[in-house]
């Protein structure tokens, strides 16, 4: 008859060194002998699982504005850079100088006032923007993460504010805020303050 499994191991140890400490048991064979041993421990408590960390929040998509005034870019009917406004695009350059090109863009807008055919301040507010742009790049900005728009006469600041302005030279003077480079930045977290122009 087979007797019952007793709890305490039976141990042949010939031919046999021990190592080990109080937790370990091995051997080593002098022999050629192989042993595999097990070991189990009861009344331990479970291991706590381990928590995946929460992942990082999503990078919060922001839009800057900034807003030029074209009579500090450029002179009256014109799209060539002044040097007081190169000075202002430097100044805005260093702010944008921070911008990330994995994770940013830039979109430069032109706007015109509403003296001149619409095709007319179409095409210079074209050129307008585009000269920035070139300004920008120029200085550093990625030329794949910049653009330009010309808006033309759209979007005016002044409203029906200069419609009683007859003096021509007052009229001009009346849609100055009309004719701007507004520039946007978008997805841009460290980007500062508008640059006083």
């Amino acid at each position: 008859m087979l007797s019952p499994l007793k709890s305490q191991p039976v141990w042949n140890t010939s031919g046999l060194t021990t190592s080990g400490d109080a937790n370990t048991i091995g051997t080593r064979p002098d022999n050629g002998l192989l042993s595999v041993g097990v070991s189990y421990r009861f009344g331990q408590q479970e291991a706590a699982p381990v928590v995946a960390p929460a992942p990082a929040p999503a990078p919060e998509v922001q839009t800057k504005h900034f807003t030029l005034k074209s009579d500090v870019l450029f002179n009256f009917n014109k799209s060539t850079l002044k040097p007081e406004g190169q000075q202002a695009l430097d100044q805005l350059y260093s702010q944008l100088s921070n911008l990330d090109p994995k994770d940013g863009s830039v979109v430069v807008l032109g706007f015109t006032d509403r003296i001149g055919s619409d095709a007319y301040n179409q095409g210079l507010s074209e050129k307008r923007a585009q000269s920035v742009v070139d300004y920008l790049i120029s200085k550093g900005i990625p030329s794949d993460k910049i653009s330009a728009r010309g808006m033309g006469e759209s979007n005016p600041v002044t409203g029906n504010t200069c419609d009683n302005v007859k003096p021509r030279a007052a009229l001009i003077d009346c849609l100055a805020p009309d004719r701007r480079v507004e520039i946007e930045v978008k997805g841009v977290k460290d980007v500062v303050t508008q640059p006083q122009a």
